[in-house]
């Protein structure tokens, strides 16, 4: 049964144990491994890594797509594994690596570390680490729920392991468009005009004498942590739909409003999870990670087609989309991340971006990843692909954190990942704030009125009036700007 999923039979005597594979990975390498969200990630060979290194240490740089499942990140760092990691990750225990110095994060837009390696701004993977549900009678690697970057890293790899897990339902196969643009100076453009669109492969298309180790698997991914809505996130919800009603009727939208894309996370899934009761109808979806919202939509006949770079699901609803696979496979598609985030694409599509802030400010520039200004979280994962090119690019986020020690909405953000310019929506619980064609000044009184928490209002008001009076396009008081954050870090809390 295992050998079937293996279907260029010279690659038989590749096959070899997760400790055999893990190897073949020395000191100092460049490794790629699929992974992209907690989805299709190598799982036993980067486990057989930490484990060797606890015996004698060696440290690696490692790319990925995304954040790795199976807390593998975890483990690679408990272990002394990652000397460099990029570009994306969720993991606690690196986050506090990464925080302290010991791990050298790079935190990229996901649709650039591809186009960095083919340029040679960054250094080919010596290796490539890839889940596959099998290979093909031309030794092509059939990703798993994921593709991320795992194309690119084997076509730029100089070896390849590929782990086949057999937990994967192998009716998969199919569901894949795998596209490689061509190279600059004479790139062509990309030939996708419509969300259901197939341009590519089924198969990433390797040489398979770059494969060096084939593992047999049977782990499953980790799911997905998205929590069913809550009063603030079905609120904020509630916005977005009353505001997509109101552009359908002023006719800046379609009655199908136009595709969406959703960030990763309770707060984007909850959003998304709001349509179901609402009156569009016919929707598509262009985005990242394809999560419960995006099945529970379909299931309800509210969503045509979706097209992603990864699945990642609940336990809630994991069991039954893997198990019904032929009920969606021809509703989606999982494509390369350069592909699913490329600017050109979000452009010419007319996407409707919607991503989760970690605060925002009274002119609209958007903070995604760091706490106080220094501290890494997550990363900047997607959202700025989707922004600067997006039809309408919106920002939701609860208006406070840490049961009102923090607010979300502040005078200016301690760390700028989305400039005021690429920032059209933002949306708290509280209500929604339309900061199309308004100057900075105009801004800032919509977003106080409408997103501001009540315990806040009182103050972002004061210090924009003061600011005012001082004066300048961009009202600030450069003494009090991040004094909000600075209070916080003191004392733990926002509040005066």
């Amino acid at each position: 049964m295992q050998l079937e999923r293996i279907r260029l039979t010279s690659l038989h005597d590749k096959i070899m144990s997760a400790e055999q594979a893990a190897e073949l990975i020395s000191d100092g390498m460049t490794v790629g491994m699929s992974g992209f969200t907690r989805a299709g990630e190598a799982k036993a060979v980067p486990a057989a890594l930490a484990a060797r290194a606890l015996r004698s240490p060696l440290k690696i740089s490692l790319m990925t797509g995304a954040s790795l499942g199976n807390d593998l990140d975890k483990k690679l760092t408990e272990a002394g594994v990652l000397a460099r990691r990029m570009p994306f990750q969720v993991d606690n225990t690196l986050r506090k690596a990464i925080n302290n110095g010991q791990v050298m994060f790079i935190d990229q837009h996901l649709s650039e570390t591809v186009e960095q390696l083919r340029n040679h701004q960054l250094r080919l993977p010596d290796l490539a680490v890839i889940e596959a549900v099998a290979i093909t009678e031309q030794g092509h690697i059939v990703p798993t729920t994921s593709v991320g970057n795992s194309a690119s890293f084997a076509i730029f790899a100089k070896q390849i392991i590929v782990e086949i897990n057999t937990s994967h339902n192998a009716n998969l196969e199919g569901l894949h468009d795998i596209y490689i643009p061509s190279y600059r100076p004479s790139r062509t453009p990309l030939p996708l005009v419509k969300v259901n669109d197939r341009i590519g492969s089924t198969a990433i298309p390797i040489d398979p004498a770059k494969i060096v180790g084939i593992v047999f698997t049977q782990q499953t991914d980790s799911p997905s942590t998205v929590t069913p809505p809550d009063a603030e996130t079905a609120a904020i919800a509630s916005h977005l739909v009353a505001f997509f009603e109101q552009e359908v009727a002023a006719g800046r939208l379609a009655p199908n409003l136009g595709p969406l894309q959703a960030g990763i996370g309770n707060i984007a899934n909850a959003v998304m999870c709001g349509l179901l009761n609402s009156s569009f109808e016919n929707l598509q979806m262009y985005s990242e990670v394809l999560q419960d919202s995006t099945f529970d939509l379909l299931d309800a006949g509210k969503l045509q087609f979706a097209s992603g770079s990864s699945i990642t699901l609940s336990e809630r609803r994991n069991k039954d989309v893997f198990s019904n696979l032929e009920r969606y496979k021809d509703k989606l598609v999982l494509r390369p991340q350069e592909i699913s985030n490329h600017p050109e694409l979000v452009r010419r599509l007319g996407i409707i971006a919607i991503n989760t802030a970690l605060e925002f400010d009274i002119y609209g520039n958007v903070n995604s990843t760091h706490v106080c200004g220094t501290k890494m979280m997550n990363g900047i994962g997607g959202s700025g692909d989707f922004a600067r090119n997006a039809h309408l690019a919106i920002f939701v986020t609860k208006a406070t954190a840490k049961n009102g020690a923090i607010s979300s909405v502040v005078p200016f953000v301690s760390h700028v990942d989305h400039t005021e310019h690429d920032v059209d929506i933002l949306v708290t619980e509280h209500g929604l704030a339309d900061l199309r064609g308004l100057a900075p000044r105009e801004r800032a009184r919509v977003v106080i009125e409408h997103c501001a928490d009540p315990m806040y209002k009182a103050a972002l008001q004061d210090y924009f009036d003061r600011a005012c009076a001082k004066g300048g396009h961009t009202p600030h008081l450069l003494a009090e700007a991040l004094s909000w954050h600075q209070k916080l870090d003191e004392q733990g809390t926002m509040l005066a």
